[in-house]
């Protein structure tokens, strides 16, 4: 059931070739039981989902455990609320998808986003005004440290901007099913301006789930590559979040920016940034800005995991001069 000297190339969204010591996939829960015994062998592990937010710097000297368990069923159903389990290794657009085709509202804005299941709460994915925590309701996974299945509810998770309990625990917590609260009656999100936007042609009667999930795959399709052919995992850095002080600073001497107010700070597009420091669309040998997205980093070659660290630390370095803002990758980085 172990895999010896795998290519990780097609794991991992970047399409970065570098190669797993050992590899195994979990199919069944059952297969925990025999994962928790040869894990003693192995001084370091990786979980991994869709490899859709990772940049291997090097092969991986240890475990790679590629989480593959699937499903996705109804647990419970009242008038105005339904709760919806999904396996961990499942594809999250799958998930979004089936919610759609049953009249599950909650999570349509979070159409097209690559990945699993398991993998969306590490992150607390969001997108187009909406955020996982928005619809959680439980997720249940297995402890290596503690030898034992845990539960966590939404007051247990830390959900952040990008960010959750389970990024602290990392590779010692493998999730194995995540739980939904999605709603029944018609309740949209439609406050994010391009969805707004390329909504308004149309009649507010008109406006259903399939048409949201139609439109956001539209807009996601125009701006963002498409992986598989173009190696990239989504937005590279999280949108900086900065003090009102400084944003009126900012402000004055660009009035263009593109911000918006989160409480008491401002966050400002990650994206504008970049740009303004000159690297949409520039290439730097096998690597770049994709032309359409200033924050998205691309493989345009066979670049390796190295190229693309030294290009985002170029672009860190950039933003940080001529801005006084430092980017926080929202990307995983293994080295």
């Amino acid at each position: 059931m172990i895999k010896k000297n795998v290519n990780l190339r097609q794991y991992n969204t970047f399409g970065i070739n570098v190669f797993a010591d050992s590899f195994f996939e979990l199919n069944q829960l059952e297969e925990i039981n025999y994962l928790k015994e040869i894990l003693k062998n192995y001084d370091k592990k990786i979980i991994l989902g869709g490899g859709s937010n990772l940049l291997f710097c090097n092969n991986f000297n240890g475990l790679v455990i590629k989480n593959n368990l699937s499903g996705i069923e109804i647990i419970n159903r009242n008038e105005g609320k339904v709760i919806v389990s999904a396996a961990a290794g499942e594809s999250w657009d799958n998930l979004v998808t089936f919610c759609v085709e049953n009249n599950f509202y909650g999570i349509e804005n979070l159409t097209a986003i690559p990945g699993t299941v398991g993998a969306a709460p590490v992150q607390n994915i969001g997108a187009y005004g909406v955020e996982l925590k928005d619809v959680f309701y439980s997720l249940e996974g297995f402890s290596f440290s503690k030898n034992s299945f845990l539960t966590f509810n939404i007051s247990t998770t830390e959900f952040g901007y990008r960010t959750s309990v389970f990024k602290k625990l990392k590779n010692d917590f493998l999730i194995t099913k995540v739980n939904l609260q999605l709603s029944r009656n018609k309740k949209f999100n439609l406050e994010y301006k391009s969805l707004k936007d390329a909504l308004s042609q149309y009649n507010i009667y008109e406006i259903d789930l399939k048409l949201i999930n139609k439109i956001i795959r539209e807009i996601r399709n125009s701006k963002l590559p498409d992986y598989t052919s173009l190696g990239n995992a989504g937005s590279f850095f999280k949108n900086p979040e900065i003090d009102e002080i400084t944003f009126n600073k900012l402000f004055r001497d660009y009035p263009d920016i593109s911000f918006f107010k989160v409480e008491n700070k401002y966050k400002i597009s990650a994206g504008w940034l970049i740009e303004k420091c000159g690297f949409k669309g520039k290439k730097d040998g096998n690597v770049g800005c994709y032309e359409k997205q200033a924050l998205v980093i691309v493989n345009y070659g066979n670049a390796t995991g190295n190229e693309i660290l030294n290009f985002s630390n170029k672009i860190k370095n950039a933003v940080y001069e001529k801005f006084n803002i430092n980017l926080e990758p929202e990307v995983n980085i293994i080295q």
